[in-house]
């Protein structure tokens, strides 16, 4: 079957402030180049959140998505204030869009960079870390925002790094973690990624600690490929990325689910430019490259992109990336995509043309699930809202010690205050209490017995946290200063 002998059905949504106008000039390069598409419109952004829907979307909005399973989406703007929440962050975790795809290339001497051979892609977990968004107050003085990395979640990104590298003809993946603090979570991605990346002994392989890495991305961005990060950090450092090749601008995403995908540009909808003509229209133009890769009309998304490079080769550019010396005309959005338009037929000169195959989405194999770890409670956290000193709180939980459970330490922020505390150490109203039964497993009826004598005697606990071992490793982490 040819690319063009079916039309694709897409989800498509205008959004908010300059959406309306890179949407239209992104699809008319599309179809003029030969897309193959048939359009469902759908709207989303400010007006439906002023219409009473928290999430930005409708419900009916929801059919149209499941039915053609490709979202092509403009910019939206959120509402500020509270009760709303992120349109973004409810479509990728609602669909399952885990995979978050962010190409960043320079295209020196055309669009100014320090960095002109850069040419790399980012691939973000999409859907866990601290975006899972569960957050409370816990006390007078401290918030909580849980970090949730799961198994399940880092082996399908990572695998699908390592198949997207290898099916884009890339030699590298590398790996950003934090695990050098955060053993347990960032531990686990590190951990999954040096275990599924044995599986792919012709790709080259490396992990960076996230800070210094990130360093090198800001400094010499060519010696890296493929990147694999979670959430948070490949939220960032994308935005970085894209940045230090040219513009964020100019930058491209997509998300891809098992069942769904969205394809948009990593940029906001930039209210103050609405309906004037002036908005750069290429990243969303991009990300509708990529999703034409992804409906199988690869000729078509070469074709889009060899003509947007010319574009730029010629110097038609619009203000974001104007340069005295280098620019020749002035666009703005529609200018610039009836450029784009006219070049259909050409290829850059300087620049590298794309190319790409004709082959559809690579899809993963599937996952092989691991047996369950011989799990075991050795003890519990209590977290306390207390006002006073370390040494008063011990004095008035030990006295709330409940058969096999004893009072072992207590830390404000994670660092070690009881026993033999500093007292030069910075203590909030919140304390970590932890009890651990030293003869080894113990019952869930002890917690509960202990979590009744601490409300009795008036201890003012906020939450409980099981302490578990699996196949006899701690499952939970220890008080700096121990």
């Amino acid at each position: 079957m040819s690319d063009l002998s079916l039309k694709a059905p897409i989800t498509v949504a205008y959004g908010d402030g300059i959406g309306p106008d890179i949407m239209r000039a992104s699809l008319d390069v599309m179809l003029a180049a030969g897309a193959q598409l048939d359009i469902e419109t759908i709207e989303i952004g400010e007006d439906v959140y002023n219409r009473g829907f928290s999430s930005g979307i409708e419900p009916s909005a929801w059919d149209s998505l499941r039915r053609t399973k490709v979202f092509f989406k403009a910019p939206i703007t959120t509402p500020q204030g509270g009760g709303f929440k992120s349109l973004n962050v409810t479509i990728r975790k609602s669909l399952g869009l885990y995979a978050n795809v962010r190409p960043c290339a320079a295209y020196a001497p055309f669009v100014a960079t320090k960095h002109p051979a850069m040419d790399l892609v980012i691939v973000r977990e999409n859907e866990e870390d601290l975006y899972a968004g569960i957050e409370h107050r816990q006390t007078d003085e401290v918030f909580q925002c849980l970090k949730l990395i799961t198994r399940p979640g880092c082996e399908r990104i990572v695998r699908y790094a390592f198949e997207y590298t290898r099916a884009n003809g890339r030699k590298k993946v590398t790996c950003f973690t934090k695990d050098n603090i955060m053993k347990l979570t960032d531990g686990l991605f590190h951990k999954v990624f040096d275990e599924i990346g044995a599986e792919y002994p012709d790709l080259e392989q490396e992990h960076w600690i996230v800070d210094i890495g990130a360093a090198k991305l800001a400094d010499t961005p060519e010696m890296f490929d493929v990147l694999v990060m979670p959430n948070l950090y490949g939220d960032i450092l994308s935005d970085v990325a894209a940045q230090i090749a040219g513009s964020v601008g100019l930058a491209g995403s997509a998300n891809i689910g098992e069942q769904v995908s969205m394809f948009e540009a990593i940029h906001g909808s930039a209210p103050r430019l609405a309906g004037q003509d002036r908005a750069n229209p290429s990243g969303l133009l991009l990300g509708g490259v990529m999703m034409l890769n992804h409906l199988g009309q690869s000729g078509v998304a070469e074709r889009v992109h060899n003509a947007w490079l010319a574009t730029l080769e010629a110097g038609v550019h619009t203000k974001d990336v104007w340069q005295h010396g280098v620019s020749q005309q002035l666009v703005g959005t529609q200018g610039f995509a009836e450029a784009v338009i006219a070049r259909l037929d050409r290829e850059p000169q300087t620049l590298k043309p794309v190319r790409y195959t004709a082959s559809r989405p690579f899809q993963l194999p599937p996952r092989k699930p691991q047996a369950p770890a011989r799990k075991e409670t050795v003890g519990v956290d209590l977290f306390v809202q207390w006002r006073g000193g370390a040494d008063d709180l011990a004095g008035k939980l030990k006295t709330i010690e409940h058969g096999p459970l004893a009072l072992k330490m207590i830390t404000n922020r994670g660092v070690k205050v009881w026993p033999e505390g500093l007292p030069e150490t910075f203590c909030t109203d919140h304390w970590r209490c932890r009890f651990l039964n030293g003869d080894g497993p113990m019952e869930l009826t002890d917690i509960v017995a202990l979590s009744s004598r601490a409300a009795l005697a008036g201890v003012d606990f906020i939450k409980t946290e099981h302490l578990c071992t699996f196949d006899g490793e701690p499952g939970f982490s220890l008080g700096q200063g121990q």
